[in-house]
């Protein structure tokens, strides 16, 4: 009888899809993957898009956002969840319905709201029903210094968010009920990027990295993925913090630029490294 290998963690991504693979569905997967996982994918809308930007999504019904994730979680034992665009409240709502259903798996979320470009992906309906349904039950969400602001003061006055800090966006954060708030900061200005960790004691840690020339296509959707593919490995939350951001620098460092648009992150980047070293020999 043919013994069959041990399986892989597996990680349960909802996206949309991302037609030049640099960000949505593609990077997940591709991340996922890339550090030893077995990618599941509830597919949550379609996009048309490039790596300059993206010209138009098409969210899918949300009764085929629940039966994707229905199918594949009463088969499969999934260790963690992964969140990205969801695409429409009614998305949203059940997605929060299925995580309810699971409370023991851990739940990352990238709340993402506009592309690179500045295109918007998720309004303040979509925005609002994140905050008051799916918060409350996230282990982790990723956002990045612009998506901090606009999320913690979704329901309070334009002046208070101008004045307000980061530590006082991952308060607010907090207060809604993530468990811990990684805030990124690729768009503050400074020699180095500056990403911070906040749990429910305040900061964590404070991570610096050297700020690489060039804008990216993904590297959100990197590093939430990568976060989740280290936690179901079977770290804690600091510790795959820690190792997810060092992969996505990598994967930012060896970036390459197939468009005429941003750099799309490369998670394949140590496979390339062994094939130069072969190469040599």
């Amino acid at each position: 009888m043919t013994q069959t290998a041990p399986t892989p963690p597996l990680v349960l991504t909802f996206s949309a899809t991302d037609p030049s693979g640099g960000a949505g569905m593609q990077a997940d997967l591709l991340t996922l993957a890339s550090i030893g996982c077995h990618p599941l994918s509830v597919v949550t809308g379609i996009t048309v898009q490039d790596t300059v930007g993206v010209d138009s999504v098409m969210a899918l019904d949300a009764d085929w956002v629940n039966e994707q994730a229905r199918a594949v979680l009463e088969d499969m034992q999934v260790e963690v969840f992964k969140l990205g665009m969801l695409g429409s409240v009614e998305n949203v709502a059940i997605v929060a319905e299925i995580a309810a259903d699971y409370p023991d798996v851990p739940l990352l979320i990238d709340p993402v709201l506009a592309s690179g470009r500045g295109d918007e992906l998720a309004g303040d309906e979509i925005q609002d029903a994140m905050i008051e349904l799916l918060f409350p039950q996230a282990t982790l969400i990723t956002p990045n210094s612009l998506e901090a602001r606009r999320l913690a003061f979704a329901f309070d006055s334009e002046d208070e968010e101008e004045e307000a800090t980061l530590d006082d966006c991952a308060r607010k954060l907090l207060e809604m009920g993530c468990e811990y708030v990684l805030i990124t900061g690729t768009h503050e200005r400074g020699p180095e990027v500056i990403n911070t960790l906040y749990g429910k004691n305040g900061l964590v840690r404070a991570y610096n990295w050297e700020r690489l020339p060039g804008s990216y296509h993904g590297s959100g959707c990197t590093l939430t993925s990568a976060i989740a593919a280290c936690m179901a490995h079977g770290l804690s939350v600091e510790e795959a913090v820690v190792e997810a951001q060092e992969f996505t620098w990598q994967t930012l460092k060896y970036g390459f630029r197939p468009g005429m648009g941003q750099n799309i992150p490369d998670r394949l980047f140590w496979a390339r490294e062994e094939e130069d070293d072969g190469s040599e020999g």
